[in-house]
């Protein structure tokens, strides 16, 4: 995938895919019974970093000049 591509893949992810995500996390992790402090802490972590994972390639080097330009 182009630079450019990328790019603005990853603007389409941070604008559309992370608020739709982050309602389907809230609602699922609100569905579960209150948790330990701890517990619960960990599963907001694990659902704040899972949905970043089938896109790492995406975000890879996006910050960065382009290496072509």
């Amino acid at each position: 995938m182009s630079y450019k591509a990328r790019r603005r893949w990853s603007i389409i992810l941070l604008l559309v895919w992370l608020p739709i995500y982050t309602i389907i996390a809230w609602v699922v992790l609100v569905s579960i019974p209150r948790q330990h402090i701890a517990i619960e802490f960990l599963m907001y972590a694990v659902a704040g970093i899972l949905w970043a994972l089938p896109f790492k390639n995406v975000f890879k080097g996006v910050g960065k000049p382009d290496p072509d330009g």
